[in-house]
């Protein structure tokens, strides 16, 4: 007798089906809840800011702040009129700084060196309201985090100037190599559409990396990266739970890696101290891809935006680490979360 079989029927594979849908839609649910919730701590920090920063702006305060940096300019080899393109990167962020620069004209007076210099400075210090703001809700102290990245940036801008002098390298007249088109003097409702457009921007941009953290993380990739990064990294300070993070920190921004950091704070309990060695060295190295590109555009060459500073950042978190050690933590972090 010849057994007999039933016909091949989807009906077999529909728990299956049923099983990953249901994951699926519970994956889904709870990825755009954490989204949701990361970004609207973003959006709190970044919209009353972006609106204070814009009312600056319009009464000129700016220019007032660019005057006083002016003797920091000439001090780093730098005409004094860069101190409103500085003064304008710090409150607003790079776009405003290319703004600034570009609407000086002072392009054509500067040197490669001078313009590497200038924008070290930039990419050491931008858009500070918001980048501070994201620290101080991760425990580190607010204006220590101001001091780090100010200070350093001047110290940073002094040992290049000191270094292109001595070896007489990129004493050459600087070339811009691509101008973006930037909207000068937008209307209001130029401004707010481009805030939102940002705001849409960085929403989806959380959820992507909230997914790609969570693919990482199931596959054990994450721990694997982890690890390999643990035996540079813990000689800097920084903790192997923040590290992915402070990794993406460093090529995406503070804005995203600060997001991701708070987000690990709440669900884990991380030293307050490592929290704040990932901020030293994403505050002075971070957005190495966007950010650097656009420097380059204005005429820095690629090794002092990219090699020079990164080697800067690692040395100083280094001895920041070391130092900061024998001292009283609540110097460094809030005392909520010193540990």
């Amino acid at each position: 007798m010849f057994k007999t079989y039933k016909p091949f029927s989807m009906n077999y594979f529909l728990p299956i089906f049923e099983f990953f849908h249901a994951t699926m839609i519970k994956a889904s649910k709870s990825l755009i809840k954490d989204t949701s919730k990361s970004a609207l701590l973003l959006y709190k920090i970044m919209i009353p800011i972006s609106i204070a920063v814009k009312v600056l702006q319009y009464l000129g305060w700016i220019d007032y702040l660019g005057s006083a940096l002016a003797p920091i300019m000439k001090f780093v080899g730098l005409p004094g009129a860069c101190g409103i393109i500085w003064a304008t990167t710090m409150v607003t962020n790079i776009y405003g700084g290319m703004i600034a620069f570009y609407s000086l004209d002072i392009s054509n007076t500067l040197t490669t060196a001078q313009v590497s210099i200038l924008c070290c400075m930039m990419l050491m210090a931008h858009a500070l309201p918001i980048e501070l703001q994201i620290a101080r809700k991760a425990g580190c102290k607010l204006w220590i985090m101001f001091l780090i990245r100010f200070g350093f940036g001047i110290l940073t801008a002094i040992c290049m100037n000191l270094l292109l002098n001595e070896t007489q390298f990129l004493q050459q007249p600087n070339s811009i190599q691509w101008k973006p088109e930037i909207l000068v003097n937008p209307s209001i409702g130029d401004w707010v559409l481009g805030e939102i457009k940002k705001y849409i921007i960085v929403f989806f941009v959380v959820m992507a990396l909230l997914f790609v953290m969570r693919v990482l993380k199931r596959s054990g990739i994450l721990n694997t990266f982890s690890e390999g990064l643990k035996p540079i990294l813990s000689i800097l300070g920084i903790n192997k739970e923040v590290i992915p993070m402070t990794v993406i920190g460093m090529s995406l921004g503070i804005l995203y890696g600060g997001a991701l950091i708070i987000k690990e704070t709440e669900e884990k309990e991380i030293p307050a101290m490592d929290v704040f060695y990932a901020f030293v060295l994403m505050g002075l190295c971070h957005s190495l891809i966007e950010d650097s590109l656009l420097m380059i555009s204005m005429g820095a060459h690629w090794s002092m935006v990219f090699i020079f500073r990164m080697i800067f950042a690692l040395l100083v978190t280094f001895v920041v680490v070391k130092i900061t050690k024998r001292l009283p933590q609540n110097w460094f972090v809030q005392k909520s979360q010193t540990t």
